[in-house]
């Protein structure tokens, strides 16, 4: 009845853009230049080598169903509930965040400065999902169709959430490069890349993944535990009461 949680990311404090211009590679500023135009360097770099891209994907990758484990044994499986508490059934996936990033350079004798155009790829899916109801209903049986419709709506939910994910940081990686080369002192610039990526964009896309979880509260109820309960002219209830040794 439960689905599971994601990893927790850190938050995202101060603000994205902020903390992403504490960083080494945040489109240093190039000596010599100024308001009124570009420095030869800049022409080069701006004119000569490949746009910045940013190609972002994301796939789903299917979902099985178990009816083999008692509903004890998904209780303790989902850990967090409290006593008197019981989970029918649990939704299980994991969060998978991918990137890779590359990009032309070149170098400027005069400044010693070097200009890097970033291509950055990023990948978003979620592991097989597994969706668990309780063995005590079988498959056919009223409570067993409740249960299993109340997992796919888990199930939908991370699939719902993935495409506006995908929106969401693909509208944050055109603002952020823009398709201009990045600056920094000679050779720190891959470097300051993939620092960037690293301490910036991965959790922060990790924390939008996780923003799922405020949805999955939802599906997950009192009111929607009471309706389950008295669901199927009481047979769920019943199998707890009797699994529990009451009348």
């Amino acid at each position: 009845m439960m689905s599971s949680r994601l990893p927790p990311s850190p938050p995202l404090s101060p603000p994205l853009w902020l903390w992403l211009c504490l960083l080494l590679a945040c489109a240093l500023a190039v000596p010599g230049a100024s308001a009124a135009g570009r420095t030869p360097f800049q022409a080069r770099c701006e004119d000569s080598i490949n746009k910045s891209v940013s190609i972002l994907s994301s796939e789903q990758n299917g979902y099985s169903v178990d009816n083999h484990l008692s509903y004890r044994t998904l209780t303790v499986m989902k850990g967090a509930a409290g006593p008197n508490t019981y989970v029918l059934g649990l939704t299980k996936t994991e969060s998978r965040v991918a990137i890779a990033s590359d990009g032309a350079m070149l170098t400027d004798s005069v400044t010693g400065y070097e200009c890097v155009s970033p291509q950055v790829a990023v990948r978003l899916s979620y592991a097989p999902v597994k969706i668990y109801v309780g063995s005590e209903f079988p498959p056919g049986s009223c409570g067993y169709k409740e249960i299993l419709e109340h997992e796919f709506r888990h199930m939908k939910a991370y699939m719902d959430h993935l495409p506006k994910v995908e929106l969401t940081v693909r509208a944050a990686l055109a603002n952020r490069y823009g398709g201009k080369p990045l600056y920094a002192p000679g050779g720190t610039a891959r470097v300051a890349l993939a620092r960037e990526i690293d301490t910036g964009w991965l959790p922060y896309i990790k924390a939008e993944m996780a923003k799922v979880e405020t949805v999955q509260a939802m599906i997950d109820s009192p009111a929607e535990y009471m309706r389950l309960s008295k669901s199927c002219n009481g047979e769920i209830q019943a199998v707890l009461n009797k699994s529990r040794g009451r009348r």
